[in-house]
């Protein structure tokens, strides 16, 4: 048997945002992989399933045995949040494919992103270009995330934050702040969504000057869109100009 792999995208959480080839992509799998929490939002969708679950930390074992299921003549689905190729699981089965040398039927199932959610949530705060900057630094050193971080602000990008704060990185986001207010007014707006379309969601807008009084509140399900120079707020909404003649 010929199996297949489908490396889907399941949205930021709340599940009117999975799209429908997502819901038929995982219908279709007899195996479904992915993160305990991520598996946890799928409900009833793998009830009936053959489920796999690893921890944080737990990619590279995650993908490996969904390639191993799939190679084995089932249809196995990997699942991501948002979407798969945007610090998803799109990318490292790629590579380990890459690196075994090996060939395998695979779909990527797109995704809506957490930080497309979250910018509908706040208005339209990435009308214009952006950047989408993780402040993990457990696979990339902080000097090279300081180092794009300083050539988003200097370029005035809008500049949206992943994984600002955690347990063990209760600074990075202090420290982050620190290099965009050498290019930033005190008075730009930022957006801070916590749990975008999921169960105790929370949103709330203030100025890049107010933002430490968030910190305390801010974790790694948390997204932050920072505004260029041109962002401003109207009626509780963030927007971001395109320079449309008005």
């Amino acid at each position: 048997m010929e199996g297949r792999l489908y490396i889907v995208g399941i949205g930021p959480g709340g599940p009117e945002d999975m799209t429908p080839r997502a819901r038929k992509a995982i219908e279709s799998s007899e195996v479904v992989v992915g993160y305990r929490t991520y598996l946890d939002l799928l409900g009833g969708l793998v009830a009936e399933k053959e489920v796999v679950a690893t921890g944080m930390g737990g990619e590279v074992e995650r993908c490996s045995r969904a390639i191993d299921l799939a190679s084995s003549g089932l249809r196995v689905a990997l699942v991501s949040s948002g979407d798969p190729g945007i610090y998803g699981m799109a990318g490292l089965v790629l590579e380990l494919l890459a690196r075994e040398g090996k060939e395998l039927s695979l779909e990527i199932v797109p995704g809506v992103p957490a930080f497309c959610a979250a910018a509908s949530l706040l208005g339209a705060p990435i009308m214009h270009d952006f950047a989408v900057i993780s402040l993990s630094d457990l696979l990339t050193p902080w000097e090279l995330i300081e180092r794009r971080l300083d050539g988003a602000a200097s370029t005035d990008l809008v500049i949206v934050l992943y994984n600002p704060r955690s347990r063990g990185r209760r600074d990075h986001l202090k420290r982050a702040v620190e290099v965009i207010r050498r290019y930033r007014s005190d008075h730009t707006p930022v957006g801070v969504v916590k749990g975008a379309t999921r169960d105790g969601e929370e949103v709330s807008i203030t100025t890049l000057g107010g933002l430490e009084r968030h910190y305390e509140k801010v974790d790694m399900t948390t997204t932050l869109i920072i505004g260029n120079s041109t962002t401003f707020l109207h009626g509780g909404w963030m927007v971001t100009p395109r320079g449309y003649t008005l």
